[in-house]
This record gives structure tokens, C-alpha cells and sequence, in this order.
């Protein structure tokens, strides 16, 4: 085989060297042709010569013999005779023919315009008419004979004629290269990957030599409709709402739109508006007017240029959350599950950001009297609580951050810059579990300064929850505001689980929670055991959530007190722990209510399997967890006509009422009922694997990660790829840089952070932190931000 091979490239290299001398012969011809018509000048300029000497002699005996003669021939000849005297030497010199092809001729060697024969060859590739399209190209570019050798056009010669003797040698060169492919010794060189790069790479270039376009101006109103977009958030705090920006910019861009889009040379152009909103062209439409002039944008006054380079490595992706099991709450329990799941895919490393709690705070904070020594200890119980549930070994990094439980917010609250414990080297993409909550004391580096894109999720409805205590419509006021600036100033997008949530900046509606696959699990068993006639469901109707007022139990006592004659002898069992719960249970004692209350309990518990109806009167929730749950356990769910339970809806078993009236008719309906079985797409939608989809797709971190990839963001479409942020300045974001920095100054200042809430001693860590999580005391703060 080896021998075969050498043989054919010998074979290869003696075929391409006959061809190139054969070129070689041809312009040997081609020059000697040129010295022959040098000589013929010369030869043509000697004849001249005589005959003006014979019409000199001429003058002078016609001079010399008639005295007729007007004096101003004989001046014309006196002045005529030294130029052409001087003519005679010039063109009678022995050196008249050299300089001659010293100037026509190449000087020391043949140099070929490779590019003419790279167009030549790419014609080829393409289908076109070989050398008339060549011709073509070589006229279009107007080559002087100094650029190419071998062009000498006669006089008469018609166009056809000169074509095919000009270009000789590019022809015999494309003939030789024909035969070369089709010769049987090459074997599958022809089709082979080297060949076809070869050809691609010679189409392309000669493609982007064709696409040079100028590009059209801004108009005014393309102006004007920028900075309206870019005003949308101090148009909105003078009441000017989003919708209302949205079509004034439409409006001022679409007769611009239309312009072009009709106006386009070409199709490749319009593709790349083809598909975009209305914010997405104006971009590349700006964009392509500042690459057009060679404009480059590094960024303002608040932009730190040292982000992480995901270039050459793994993309990492750091989820940071507020809360860690054993705390049974939804911040705890979706964060772990998110991190499993994407690190499933293995298309990122995954590090998951969770508080540590010191000693007296976790006796405050998790249940059963649990509380480790270590983080190491802790990471334990997480990773076998996770395990057992997933049903595989989830690969990502846990990691710890320094926290404080609020007794007043019944929340855990950061201690100290909680972006400095992800390493700079891994800080590319940060999921912010909450960020409003993350950032309310924040005091720190930017988080869109340190990564290069931040999505936050937000959990939790904060303002039903802050209405319901003294002075809640004022604090609500005040909190709605802060969240807009937190999450403004320190998210690139912001995912909300539903409208029940307040409309923050930059946000988009979407449920990107699943439920533990062992619930699914549970469904499919009793939709099994029904297809065999086995009974299902031996229980009733059930309860079950953290015992505070505003998770449904004042909903839940206010509906059965209500119409307890209408459902006499109807029975729930509540399950659950909590601050609450003495009261809670006093209440519904002294209503007479027919509550049985009972220690809470994992909803994945056997105990639970056998209860046919949920009820979950909450309308505090953002999306509740034990919904979705019971759902997927093939369970019958009451629930209140809310924003938080719109994605439930489509789900036949979920029953939602509007009026108390309408609440009595459900569960009437649903004890006297069966459950209908869930469908293979209906257990999909409720499963993690769907909800990581979703969340790639509605967190733009699919975009992120495939851009990096490529190299660069471009547009959509076939057209060349154009750059939407680091093209231009960005009002948006320098007002953005501008709200962090004031928030960053705030934050400093221990009086101000008291005086809003937070917990004393939360700006830095402390000693205890220091020791559990083995640090170094908190530095000297600089006081330049941004680092």
C-alpha cells in the first residue's frame, strides 16, 4: 500500500510539472511574438524616417528652384527640420528595442496574478462557463498588461478570438487539471475531504470579495426609535407603560424596514431580518452602520473587561441559591435539581452556591434537630438525599458561601460579597436562585461584571407575602421599587415561574421547574394498577405545606367555615411544620372545622400515596411545588383560579375554582370522580428534563453557549455576521452601570443597611464563617468599584 502511494504521487507531481511546462512554452511563445512586433515597429518607424527625409530634400528643391514659394511653407519647413531630425536619431537607435521590451516584458521573472486564476478555477467549481466567465471576471477587474502576462490584443481581432489566444495558458492549465482529477491512479483522491476543502475555501474567498456593500445611513427616525427602546425603563417610571414604547418604536422603524427590505440588492440581506422582533433588527441595523465605518465599541465607564475567556475550555455554570436542605423549601430542593440536570447533558461543568449556616442557625432553621459540623458534612447529606431521588450520580461541585438567618424575614440572607466564592477562572455563566433576595444587601462586584451572562429565577411572590404585615402596603411600595434596581442593575435576563410574580425588567414568564422523578414514578404505578382494576385511592383529601398563614391555611379555614353545612362530613388532613402552627390549629379548634393536623412529612411519603384529592387554596404561591407533585402522582388538584396555577390548567385533573360557591362544586366533583391517567406528553411537561429545556431555551443560555462556541454573536440568517454589543454603546447599560454603583455605595453603609433590614453584621462575614468555611478575615475594602 505504501509503495502504491509513493508511486501515485510521483505520478501526481510529473503530471503537474508537464502541465506547468507546457504553460511555460506557451509564454515563451507569446514573448517572442512581442519581440517580433517590436521589431516591426522599429522596422515601421525607419520607413517613417525616410519618407520625411525624402519630403525634407522635397522642400528644399522646390526651395531652391521656384521663387513662388509663400514664405510661410519655407518658415514651417526651417522649424520642422531639427525635430525631426532628433525623431530620426531617437528611432534609429540600437537601443530602441530594448528599452522597448524592457518596458512591455516582465523584468526578471514571469509573475502571475494568482488571483485571476483563482477566480478562473472557482468559475469552475461553480458551474459557469469556464473561460467566458473567466474573460468575464478579468475585464470586470480591468487588468493592465503589467498584471497578467500574455495579453496583446490585435486590431480586428473579434472578441471570441482574442478570448481563447489571451488566455492560452489559463486554459491549458484548467484542461491539465481536468484530466489530473479524472486519471484512475488518483483513486478516491478526487472526492477526497483535501480536494472539496480546497475548492470550498477558494469558493468563499472569492465570494467575500463579492460582498462588500455599502451600507445606508441611520435616518432620523431609525435614530429617534433606538433611543425611545433605550428610554423604556425612565419612560416607565413616568408612567409611560412597556407596550406603549414597544409600538411607538415599531412604528418609527417599520417605514424604514419596508425601505430596505425592499431596497435590498440582494436576498442574503433581507434573511437577515427575516425571523428578528422589531429590538433585534434596530441592533443589527446599528450595528451594521457602525461596522461599516470601522467603529469599534470597548465599553464605558462601568465596564470591567477581565470576564472570563471560555474560548479554549468548558463553559462552567454557576448556579447561587438561598437556601440548602435539610430545609424542606422551593429555593433548597429546584436549585439542586436544576444543577443535576445540567450537568447531565455534560456540555458544562456545574457548580452549585448554597449558604452555610452556622451552628445557632441551623438549629433555628433546619427540622429534626439536624445540624452538621462541616460543609464536607453537610455536601453528604445533599448529594445522598439527591441520589436517591434522581435515580443516577449527578457530576457537579458544591460549594458553600457564608449566611445569617433573619428571624423578622424568615429568610437567609448573604454575609458578605457572595460572588467572590466562585473562582474567576470558572465565572462564566451565574444562575441567581432569587436575585432579588440575593441582592437586596448585596455589596459586592457586579455580577454582569464578573460573568458573562446572568439569569436570575425568581421564586418567590415577596409583595403577598410583605402586604400581609403592619404597614405592608407602604413596605410593598418600597420593596417592588428596590427589586426593579437589584434586578436591573445585576441580571442580563430574568426568568419569572409566572405572572404571579411583580413584572420585573428584563423578565419573561415560564415555568422552568420539574418534579422528582419518583413522583412520576408513583403516577405510573397507579395508572398501572387502575388498568387492572385494583382500587387506586383509599383516602380522602389532604393538605400539605409550611403551617404559615399566607402558604393557603387562611384561605383553607375561611372556605370551610364558610359552607360548612355544605360539606358536612367532608374531611382534610393537614400535613406540616412551621412558625404558625399553634395558632393555625387553635383557630381551625375553635371553628369546629373538620381538620385533622399531622406532623409534616416528604410528599413522596407511602403515607400520602393512598389520598385521591390535594387541595391547595394558596394564592401566595409563585408556583407551587406540592401542585405539580400531586399532579404527577395521577391526583386530583383544587386549586384557586391564580396566575400561579395557569400552567396547571392544561392538565385534566387540575379543577380550579373563582368563587367559594365554586369551590364546593370541585370538590363534590372530584371525590365522586376518578382521576384520568396521565399521557406519556403530559408526564414529560411535568418532568425535569423538560423544564432544563425550557429553561436553555427562555434563558437565552442555549444562544450564549452555541455564540462562544462560533467564536462570535451573530445574526440569524445567511448573511455575514454582524455584532449587536460590542458594536455600540448602550444607553440601557450605562444607566444599569450607573444604578449598581449607587447601590454599591448604599450597601456600604452600616446605618442604611439597619435601617432597611437587613441583619446586623451581614456585610462581611464573621469569625465563626471564618473558621467553618476556613477563610481568611475579610479584607480592607477598596473603595474604587468595579475592582
Amino acid at each position: 500500500m505504501a509503495g502504491d502511494g509513493q508511486a501515485s504521487t510521483s505520478n501526481a507531481f510529473s503530471f503537474i510539472s508537464k502541465g506547468w511546462r507546457e504553460v511555460k512554452d506557451s509564454a515563451d511563445a507569446d514573448l517572442q511574438l512581442m519581440k517580433d512586433r517590436a521589431n516591426s515597429f522599429k522596422n515601421l518607424a525607419t520607413s517613417f524616417d525616410r519618407e520625411l527625409e525624402n519630403l525634407f530634400n522635397s522642400a528644399t528643391a522646390i526651395r531652391s528652384s521656384s521663387s513662388l514659394s509663400r514664405p510661410t511653407e519655407i518658415d514651417f519647413v526651417k522649424k520642422l527640420q531639427p525635430k525631426l531630425v532628433e525623431i530620426r536619431r531617437a528611432y534609429s537607435s540600437p537601443d530602441f528595442s530594448k528599452k522597448v521590451l524592457e518596458k512591455w516584458t516582465p523584468r526578471s521573472t514571469i509573475r502571475i496574478d494568482l488571483s485571476a486564476i483563482k477566480n478562473a478555477i472557482v468559475s469552475e467549481v461553480e458551474g459557469r462557463e469556464g473561460m467566458a466567465e473567466f474573460d468575464r471576471i478579468r475585464r470586470r477587474r480591468s487588468l493592465k498588461f503589467s498584471e497578467f502576462w500574455g495579453e496583446w490584443k490585435r486590431d480586428g481581432d473579434d472578441e471570441e478570438k482574442q478570448s481563447s489566444r489571451d488566455w492560452e495558458p489559463i486554459r491549458v492549465l484548467k484542461t491539465r487539471l481536468k484530466e489530473f482529477e479524472k486519471r484512475e491512479f488518483l483513486g478516491g483522491f478526487k472526492n477526497s475531504e483535501f480536494v472539496e476543502k480546497v475548492k470550498s475555501s477558494l469558493k468563499s474567498v472569492y465570494k467575500d470579495s463579492q460582498e462588500s456593500q455599502a451600507v445606508p445611513p441611520l435616518d432620523a427616525a431609525e435614530l429617534l426609535a433606538s433611543l425611545v427602546r433605550q428610554s423604556e425603563p425612565f419612560l416607565d417610571q413616568l408612567g409611560i407603560r412597556k407596550d406603549v414604547c414597544e409600538k411607538l418604536v415599531e412604528s418609527l422603524y417599520s417605514k424604514r424596514k419596508n425601505y430596505f427590505l425592499l431596497n435590498s440588492p440582494s436576498s442574503g440581506e433581507s434573511s437577515v431580518l427575516e425571523g428578528e422582533n422589531v429590538n433585534d433588527e434596530l441592533d443589527l441595523r446599528i450595528a451594521s452602520v457602525l461596522q461599516s465605518t470601522g467603529h469599534s465599541y470597548d465599553g464605558g465607564f462601568w465596564t470591567d473587561h477581565a470576564k472570563h475567556d471560555p474560548s479554549d475550555q468548558k463553559r462552567h455554570v454557576a448556579i447561587v441559591t438561598t437556601a440548602s436542605l435539610p430545609w424542606m423549601t422551593g429555593t433548597a430542593v429546584n436549585p439542586l435539581f436544576r444543577a443535576a440536570y445540567l450537568a447531565q447533558t455534560a456540555k458544562q461543568n456545574v457548580t452549585l452556591l448554597v449558604p452555610w449556616l452556622c451552628a445557632s442557625d441551623q438549629e433555628l432553621v433546619y427540622p429534626s434537630n439536624i445540624t452538621f459540623t462541616s460543609p464536607e458534612e453537610q455536601e453528604i447529606y445533599i448529594r445522598n438525599w439527591l441520589e436517591e431521588r434522581i435515580g443516577f450520580k449527578a457530576d457537579f461541585k458544591i460549594s458553600f458561601y457564608p449566611g445569617k438567618f433573619s428571624k423578622e424575614r424568615r429568610s437567609i440572607l448573604p454575609a458578605g460579597d457572595t460572588s467572590q466564592f466562585i473562582p474567576s477562572k470558572e465565572a462564566d455563566i451565574a444562575i441567581l436562585e432569587e436575585p432579588e433576595h440575593l441582592n437586596w444587601y448585596h455589596h459586592g462586584r457586579r455580577w454582569t461584571d464578573k460573568f458573562n451572562h446572568v439569569v436570575g429565577v425568581v421564586h418567590t411572590n415577596y409583595l403577598e407575602y410583605i402586604k400581609r404585615e403592619k404597614n405592608g402596603a407602604l413596605q410593598a411600595f418600597f420593596v417592588k421599587h428596590i427589586n426593579n434596581w437589584v434586578t436591573r442593575a445585576y441580571c442580563d435576563k430574568v426568568l419569572r415561574l409566572s405572572a404571579a410574580t411583580q413584572d420585573l425588567p428584563k423578565s419573561v414568564i415560564c415555568n422552568v421547574h420539574g418534579v422528582n422523578p419518583k413522583f412520576l414514578k408513583i403516577g405510573e404505578k397507579v395508572a398501572a394498577e387502575k388498568e387492572t382494576g385494583e382500587k387506586t385511592f383509599s383516602k380522602g383529601a389532604y393538605f400539605l405545606g409550611k403551617m404559615v398563614w399566607a402558604k393557603g391555611y387562611r384561605e383553607l379555614i375561611d372556605l370551610l367555615a364558610k359552607h360548612k353545612s355544605d360539606l358536612d362530613g367532608f374531611k382534610v388532613d393537614v400535613y406540616g411544620n412551621g412558625e404558625d402552627a399553634n395558632e393555625v390549629q387553635s383557630t381551625a379548634k375553635s371553628l369546629d372545622l373538620n381538620l385533622n393536623f399531622l406532623k409534616g412529612r416528604d410528599h413522596a411519603d407511602d403515607s400520602l400515596h393512598g389520598y385521591k384529592v390535594f387541595i391547595n387554596p394558596s394564592v401566595s404561591d409563585v408556583l407551587c411545588t406540592a401542585t405539580a407533585e400531586a399532579l404527577a402522582m395521577g391526583k386530583f388538584v383544587i386549586c384557586a383560579d391564580h396566575p400561579s396555577n395557569q400552567f396547571f390548567r392544561s392538565f385534566p385533573n387540575c379543577l380550579t375554582y373563582e368563587t367559594s360557591e365554586d369551590f364546593v362544586a370541585k370538590v363534590k366533583e372530584a371525590m365522586e370522580n376518578d382521576p384520568q391517567p396521565l399521557t406519556p406528553e403530559q408526564r414529560f411537561n411535568l418532568s425535569w428534563e423538560a423544564a432544563t429545556q425550557r429553561f436553555m431555551e427562555y434563558s437565552e443560555m442555549d444562544k450564549v453557549l452555541d455564540t462562544e462556541k462560533n467564536g462570535a454573536r451573530s445574526s440569524r440568517g445567511k448573511g455575514k455576521g454582524v455584532s449587536k454589543s460590542a458594536s455600540m454603546p448602550s444607553l440601557s447599560g450605562m444607566v444599569d452601570g450607573g444604578l449598581a454603583f449607587a447601590h454599591y455605595c448604599l450597601t456600604g453603609n452600616e446605618f442604611l443597611r439597619l435601617c432597611t433590614g437587613a441583619t446586623p453584621g451581614t456585610r462581611d462575614y464573621d469569625k465563626q464563617h471564618c473558621k467553618d468555611l476556613r477563610l481568611l478575615p475579610p479584607q480592607v475594602e477598596n473603595p474604587i468599584y468595579g475592582w
